[in-house]
């Protein structure tokens, strides 16, 4: 599986990113795609996932009023929306990819992950 992310970028407190995930390769193999944060200085932190077939989301509580991810099937492209951004949310986020059937909260859940792309919210 080969995941390309984009998206991110400087913005102000209050603004909205979205930031793509395109996968391909074995995508028959994908049982939820997540995306995960790290902060400098911080470990990574879960944000999102979402089931592949799509039934199925969950976010942080940190996010889950204003972050929604969902997926343009046809591009095989997972998208991360992020609305009302703070300070606070600036970090590299990560879209991640899990052939398991298991707490997709968990990094170790996914075994293929995207390059990271930064997001800075400035105040």
């Amino acid at each position: 599986v080969n995941i390309v992310e984009s998206g991110g970028g400087l913005v102000q407190a209050g603004e909205s990113l979205r930031l793509s995930c395109a996968v391909s390769g074995r995508t028959f193999s994908i049982n939820a795609m997540g995306w995960f944060r790290q902060a400098p200085g911080k470990e990574r932190e879960f944000v999102g996932y979402m089931s592949w077939s799509g039934g199925y989301k969950r976010y942080a509580d940190s996010v889950k009023d204003r972050f929604r991810i969902s997926r343009d099937n046809p591009k095989n492209t997972v998208y991360l929306q992020m609305n009302s951004l703070k300070p606070e949310d600036t970090a590299v986020y990560y879209c991640a990819v899990s052939t398991l059937n298991a707490d997709w909260r968990i990094s170790g859940a996914y075994g293929y992950w995207g390059q990271g792309t930064q997001v800075t919210v400035s105040s």
